[in-house]
Formats: C-alpha cells, sequence, structure tokens
C-alpha cells in the first residue's frame, strides 16, 4: 500500500515463494561510487546467474572490487532464491540508525511484498538484508527503488539520501543462510557500537525465508 492509500504494484497478494538468500553476508559495504546513468536492468529469469555484486566474505572493512553492482539476480525453479542485499546511504551519511527510520522501513517492507525480507540489520551509513523473491514479474532492483523512492517521500526529520545502487548476492547451493546472518548480525559488535548483537535495537526478521 503506497502512503495515500492506493494499491502498491509492489505488493503481491500470491503465497511466497521459496526462499532466496544471499549466501556470504558479512557486512561488506560497497564504496560511494557516482550514480550510474540510465535505470535499473529488468532481472533476469533465466541462464546462467549473473556474477555476484556483493563481497561475499566481508567484514566491513573490506569492500568489493566493482564500482557498479552487476544487474539482474538468477531465480531458479528447482532451489530456494535467498539474496543478501546491501543498501547504502547517499555518501555514506550516518542518519540509519534512528527508531523513527527503522519503524518506516519495516512498514515498507511489510507493504511491498513482492520480495519478503528476511533477517536485517541497519548500521549508521548502510544496511543489510536478506530477501526472496514473492512476485517474479517484479526485479530486485525494481522493488528496491521502489521502497526507497516511498520512504524519501515520508520526509522524515534526519534522514539524508540513498545510494543509487544496491548491491546483491545470491545465496548458492550449500551455503547456511544461519551462518550468514550470524556473521552479519555482529556487525555493530564489530563496529564498536554494541557489546552484544542482541543489544543492537535495529535489526530483525520479518519472514522465514525457507533454505
Amino acid at each position: 500500500m503506497t502512503p495515500g492509500g492506493s494499491p502498491s504494484p509492489m505488493t503481491t497478494g500470491g503465497s511466497p515463494s521459496p526462499a532466496t538468500h544471499n549466501p556470504d553476508g558479512a557486512d561488506a559495504v560497497p564504496p560511494i561510487a557516482p550514480n550510474p546513468g540510465g535505470s535499473s536492468s529488468p532481472m533476469t529469469m533465466g541462464g546462467s546467474p549473473s556474477s555476484a555484486t556483493h563481497n561475499p566474505d566481508g567484514a566491513d572493512a573490506v569492500p568489493p572490487r566493482r564500482k557498479h553492482p552487476a544487474r539482474g539476480v538468477f531465480i531458479s525453479s528447482w532451489y530456494p532464491t535467498i539474496v543478501f542485499l546491501t543498501v547504502c546511504t547517499k555518501d555514506r551519511q550516518p542518519w540509519l540508525a534512528q527508531a523513527h527510520v527503522h519503524e518506516a522501513l519495516v512498514k515498507l517492507w511489510k507493504q511491498a511484498t513482492a520480495w519478503l525480507v528476511g533477517r536485517y540489520v541497519l548500521m549508521p551509513d548502510h544496511l543489510h538484508l536478506f530477501c526472496a523473491p514473492n512476485d517474479l514479474n517484479v526485479s530486485l532492483n525494481t522493488w528496491v527503488a521502489y521502497w526507497k523512492r516511498q520512504f524519501s517521500c515520508l520526509h522524515l526529520p534526519g534522514v539524508g539520501g540513498w545510494q543509487r545502487d544496491c548491491w546483491d548476492r545470491r545465496l548458492r547451493t550449500g551455503e547456511s543462510y544461519a551462518a550468514k546472518w550470524e556473521y552479519v548480525r555482529q556487525n555493530p559488535v564489530r563496529a564498536g557500537l554494541c557489546a552484544n548483537a542482541d543489544d543492537w535495537p535495529y535489526q530483525g526478521e520479518l519472514n522465514v525465508l525457507e533454505w
């Protein structure tokens, strides 16, 4: 549902498809890069998977080698799909880790159900989440652009803009969703923001993603 009350093109009434998780999800944060020209290309539905756009092993100090992410996520009809997604603030401004921002993002993710958000964590200048496709007509990039735009339209106090690109990586067969999440949720501890991962208030799980 959009803020004005009309149905959103990002929402779907169908049942969730098998979860799609990102394999390597550590707090690897992409470098700030100039906004690329042109619109996001649609998600590829067949063929070979696009190369990963997120640093697979990455602790927060290790940026990916690409300046811009590859486009498209391969979705298999035979195996669950879980994607690990990283979204940064514009110029890496540290405004994400705030209660009203957290609340607004959770509300939007619950409404924009073309992709289902599983576990997530907000850091001051970027966020990580695991998500799975729920409507194969909506690409990951289209879905991300939608909720970022809806969030910006809220004009919340103390909030900046988003970096245009997002960084995604599909979880590979044999990788552990739980293990990747455990590494990701320790990022606030590694950053010195809290002593224990359970104490970090800007994290959660909205949907159980099957893997």
